[in-house]
């Protein structure tokens, strides 16, 4: 993969393979340097930043009011729609998508686990589904504030399905 060569003096550029802007070598004061590990895209601002907010806060909003059952349809309609217009909220709402994916993934075997064991699986699967409800609370709260400060939160246990 070939990228254009950054302009000088630390100004942003437009990266045709991302889609999004990233400082070059001697970027923007306390900002890592473009290709230097720790660096990517440039934060973003206004309409962008709401909507990676969004992308992370639909997780819980939805498995609220589906009770647990579709946690990934929020960020999934909000990458239908703004996928083409934002790589940052592309980014974001993939990664919620892909995340909230795999904790219900966990949780339909935890379900699965308990009809097979006639309700002795209940023994395991009531722990498992309180961890699997904190661990989303903790990951949809710490990428909604990352998304605050316009940075793109990477989930950790997902299946990648989106990107």
């Amino acid at each position: 993969m070939t990228q254009n060569p950054p302009p000088p003096s630390g100004q942003p550029w437009q990266d045709p393979q991302q889609g999004a802007q990233a400082y070059p070598q001697g970027g923007s004061p306390g900002s890592p340097a473009y290709g230097q590990p720790g660096s990517g895209p440039a934060p973003v601002q206004g309409d962008e930043k709401s909507m990676m907010i969004l992308a992370h806060l639909s997780g819980p909003l939805a498995m609220l009011l589906s009770v647990g059952w579709v946690p990934f349809l929020g960020p999934l309609l909000i990458w239908l729609f703004y996928k083409d217009r934002s790589a940052a909220v592309r980014t974001a709402s993939a990664g919620a998508f892909n995340f909230n994916l795999t904790m219900t993934i966990a949780s339909v075997a935890l379900w699965i686990s308990v009809i097979l064991t006639i309700g002795i699986g209940f023994l395991w699967a009531v722990p498992g589904w309180i961890l699997i409800f904190v661990v989303q609370l903790w990951c949809h709260i710490k990428g909604a504030l990352r998304a605050a400060d316009g940075r793109v939160y990477d989930y950790p246990f997902q299946i990648r399905l989106l990107s």
